[in-house]
């Protein structure tokens, strides 16, 4: 006989044969049970079986591990229980045993029936039979990812469905406490909701039936982002139909509080387009910037712009949330006023908050208004004050972003920047009223006051006084160095100091001090492991603090992960900060994370392993380093801190670390280098060699002469040149340094060649490649004969060029140094050329820059691409010498580097008349 067996899915498991219990323990033998169970008297396939038991990291032979599972189970119950058939298995059980599938039948049974006492009994059975959730204790993805949301849900439609019909029975108070605890468990289902207003309703308790209404509806704003559905709404029309007509009044009056217009508006196009489509798509935006950006000006010039298409009216409320001397306003005594405003009668408000909030709402129904609240603390504070019909507009305006209103309400957010500099003078004009104010003074102005609208209109309110003293004010701000003083005022409204504290008080105590700290930074902006680095935090403890005051708009994220803050709040946070331990240490933490990481990334990217790189100072270990990956990593790295790295070198040159000055210079080079950067080079260089007077070593005096000298040396800056790689020679030779030294002389070969005495320049590069045949280095070995190459081809002796620049590239090929190689094959093309083999001389060129495009190397391009065309022109095809002198000026373009006007002019005259003569070819820079 049979075995028959019970089994019960909707909760834990319970596994009964033939009336006893049976434990299993095995996770997957549970599911195993289960999913036949679902199935009880059909086939359930192997690949089912497969896909419940392990949604991933299959066993070696999924249908083997099945049919173990299956005898195991056999043992468990009895013979004759599962069965095997063509496809799977089947469990011969009987359906009603199956508490699921007497679930699902009872319901199919309501369904069914016309009957609603019959229909109520058919579901209390089957709710009867609810113990927990679906396989609670059951291991399976497939069963508790998608058949257990549908037996939840299922159940959850059978409760409402069955409390609906005892609605109908007439029983709705005793319904109510069961509807609490089912919204308390499920907030955001709507169709609970509405039987619980109805409840209410049908209890004799409307107005907390509205209040309930304007729970859920908040709930759903907040963590949906929805307005309620149809049966919602439908329930609370209904509840409002019902209240009292003095709880709703009619009154028209059309509310006009919008502040006046500013009558000197200048730009902002871009912001009042956003806020256009802001206004199309959504019934809230934000306007969010920091502190003296012009957001309430921009707000209200907009809303008198669209005042007409809201004919109910406009109300304005100034939240104060950043008030220097009164607290915020509370939401509800916002909401009084708009209601007073609205000309609701007193006694027609209701006592409570919320009360007052519904009404607010309910008065707003219907009407088109534009409602500006200004100057929010936070989106808690603006949020009460949201209208709930869509045909109002609330514009919102805050220090804050508001993210809070993005999420909940769907509030189109716009972001207030500084304005352009064109714009920026516009607005100085206008003030001061006198367009003939020389514009050099005028641009300097703007730059002085960071063009921030606020500093812009304090500086020219005071020229307007006294309209000759323009040059004196710029004088006044010139001589504040960036401070803060000469925007004092005895108004704390318009007093810079006094305005930023407002959103620096609101601070938390850890973003506060690295606010202070940043002041302290060097830089344009800083990236989240360089703040790390400058707090003494890790990275995951920084960014909090860095959202805080991006939020709070005393720093911007002008891209991600990178944070900065215009010159005006740079100086606040600086005199909050000062001079003092704190700061100093903060410096010298991040100088230390800058070398380290500098070093690291400059080490992927030297095309010569055999340089020597300086010894970090013991404070700038290896795990003060940010990690970079490769060498596009390091690329990428460079290109992000470029600018700050720029100032870093000054910073460290000015506040005595020697050391972090002349590393950070050299690591730096190596990058600037790839660019043609020549001027920077020069800069941090400059900048470093200053600083190391300091140090009783010669070494790297050394190393920042030869930078400088071979910097200038591309800057045709020919006797300065001169003078530093003739310093460096007598330092290196001091030392005994011989890579120095020929480094050193090949640089003067460049400056000599660059300047005409190309016998010289022969002489120097043989010099050169005599000291690294004794240094036996065969990087500097191979790149000297290369140069000897050059020197060569600069005299007409293209036969040797051929020779020494091909034994540079045999010993090329068995290293990895694909500038060098790129160089060399230039050469190769040069010669090839002017020996008239064409078609040679461009396969070296193209070889040449598939290397240099790997390495991102732009400048040593625009020096190949050049030569390229030239090959092209003289091989007859003229178009793609065009083309390629186009790709070379474009590459120009990209760099965005001063010192390549030349360069750049010829490139254009050989694209509109090829028959211009060529410029000076020029040899690729000798890497460094």
């Amino acid at each position: 006989m049979s075995t028959r067996v019970e089994i019960d899915l909707l909760g834990p498991m319970r596994l009964r044969a033939d009336g006893r219990p049976v434990d299993v323990t095995t996770g997957r033998l549970r599911a195993l049970i289960a999913v036949l169970a679902l199935s009880a008297g059909r086939t359930v396939t192997v690949a089912r079986l497969v896909e419940a038991l392990w949604s991933q990291h299959l066993p070696a032979n999924p249908r083997r591990s099945i049919q173990t599972y299956v005898t195991r189970l056999r043992t468990l119950l009895g013979p004759g229980l599962i069965a095997t058939s063509a496809t799977g298995y089947v469990l011969h059980a009987d359906p009603d045993a199956v508490d699921v599938l007497r679930f699902q039948r009872l319901l199919d049974r309501a369904d069914g029936s016309s009957d609603p006492l019959r229909q109520r009994s058919c579901l209390a059975e089957a709710l009867a039979l609810w113990r927990g959730r679906p396989f609670d204790d059951v291991e399976s993805a497939w069963l508790a990812g998608t058949e257990a949301p549908r037996l939840v849900e299922r159940h959850l439609a059978a409760q409402e469905r069955r409390i609906a019909l005892d609605l109908e029975l007439g029983r709705p108070a005793d319904l109510v406490p069961e509807l609490r605890e089912l919204t308390a468990a499920h907030p955001l289902r709507e169709p609970a909701w509405a039987l619980l207003l109805e409840a209410l309703e049908r209890s004799g308790r409307r107005a907390e039936a509205l209040a309930q209404y304007e729970r859920v509806r908040s709930r759903l704003a907040t963590e949906l982002g929805v307005e309620p559905g149809p049966r919602l709404r439908a329930v609370y029309a209904r509840l409002l139909a019902q209240t009292p007509p003095r709880r709703t009044p009619e009154v028209r009056r059309v509310p006009r509080q919008l502040p006046a217009d500013v009558p000197d508006f200048v730009g902002r196009a871009d912001a009042l387009a956003l806020l256009d489509h802001a206004a199309a798509t959504s019934p809230v935006a934000t306007v969010s910037g920091t502190a003296g950006v012009g957001k309430t000006t921009l707000a209200v010039h907009w809303a008198h712009s669209v005042s007409d298409r809201f004919p109910d009216g406009q109300l304005y409320v100034n939240l104060r949330g950043f008030d220097p001397d009164r607290p915020p306003v509370d939401p509800t005594d916002a909401i009084r006023g708009f209601l007073d405003a609205l000309r609701v009668p007193h006694e027609l408000i209701p006592a409570d908050a919320d009360g007052q909030a519904a009404l607010y709402r309910s008065v707003l129904a219907g009407r088109r208004m534009l409602v500006l609240l200004d100057n929010a603390r936070d989106a808690r504070q603006a949020r009460p004050l949201l209208p709930g019909s869509a045909d109002c507009l609330t514009l919102v305006t805050s220090r804050d972003q508001l993210l809070g209103l993005a999420t909940a309400a769907g509030a189109r957010p716009v972001t207030l920047d500084l304005p352009p500099a064109d714009d920026a003078r516009e607005l100085v004009l206008r003030r001061i009223g006198d367009h003939r104010a020389e514009p050099r003074i005028v641009d300097e102005l703007v730059a002085l006051c960071a063009r921030l609208p606020l500093a812009l209109a304090v500086a020219a309110a005071r020229v307007a006084e006294q309209p000759e003293s323009l040059e004196y004010r710029v004088a006044e701000l010139r001589a504040a160095a960036g401070g803060l003083d000469a925007f004092a005022a005895d108004d704390a409204t318009i007093d810079l100091r006094s305005v930023f504290s407002w959103s620096y008080d609101g601070l938390s105590g850890p973003a506060a001090r690295l606010f202070r700290l940043v002041g302290s930074a060097p830089g344009p902006d800083i990236g989240t492991a360089a703040a790390a680095a400058l707090a003494g935090l890790d990275a995951d403890a920084v960014r909090p603090l860095l959202s805080e005051l991006t939020r709070a708009h005393l720093l911007t994220e002008p891209a991600p992960g990178r944070y900065g803050a215009h010159d005006l709040l740079r100086a606040y946070a600086a005199e909050l900060g000062g001079r003092g331990p704190e700061s100093e240490a903060a410096l010298r933490r991040l100088l230390d994370h800058y070398l380290a990481t500098a070093l690291a990334a400059s080490r992927l990217l030297r095309s010569d392993r055999e340089t020597h790189e300086p010894v970090l100072p013991p404070s700038a270990t290896p795990e003060a380093a940010e990690h970079i990956a490769g060498p596009e990593a390091a690329r990428a790295w460079f290109a992000a801190e470029r600018r700050t790295l720029l100032a870093a070198v000054d910073a460290a040159a000015d506040h005595g670390h020697a050391v972090h000055a002349w590393q950070l210079a050299w690591a730096l080079t190596i990058d600037l280098d790839w660019r043609g950067r020549w001027r920077d080079i020069a800069r941090v260089n400059s900048s470093a060699l200053l600083a190391v007077r300091v140090l009783d070593d010669t070494e790297p005096p050394a190393h920042l002469h030869r930078s400088l000298g071979r910097a200038y040396g591309y800057l045709d800056r020919h006797d300065d040149a001169e003078a530093h790689l003739q310093r460096a020679l007598t330092l290196y030779a001091a030392r005994g340094d011989l890579v120095g030294q020929a480094r050193t002389l090949r640089s003067l070969g460049v400056v000599k060649e660059r300047t005409g005495r190309h016998e010289e320049s022969l002489d120097h590069d043989l010099a050169a490649l005599e000291l690294f045949r004794r240094i036996g280095q065969p990087a500097g070995l191979a790149g000297a004969l290369n140069a000897v190459g050059w020197a060569h081809a600069m005299l007409g002796r293209y036969q040797r060029t051929l020779e020494f620049a091909g034994q540079a590239l045999e010993i090329l090929r068995g290293l990895d140094d694909r500038l060098a190689e790129a160089a060399t094959l230039d050469t190769l093309g040069f010669a090839h050329h002017q020996l008239g083999a064409y078609d040679r001389a461009v396969d070296c060129f193209e070889r040449a820059l598939d290397l240099l495009r790997e390495l991102d190397g732009l400048y040593y391009e625009v020096v190949t691409l050049r030569k390229l065309a030239d090959s092209h022109e003289a091989a007859g095809d003229a178009a793609a010498a065009a083309r390629v002198r186009r790709q070379a000026i474009a590459a120009l373009d990209e760099l965005g580097e001063r010192g390549t006007e030349r360069l750049r002019a010829e490139l254009t005259a050989r694209v509109t008349a090829p028959d211009a003569p060529p410029g000076r070819p020029g040899r690729q820079p000798a890497p460094r």
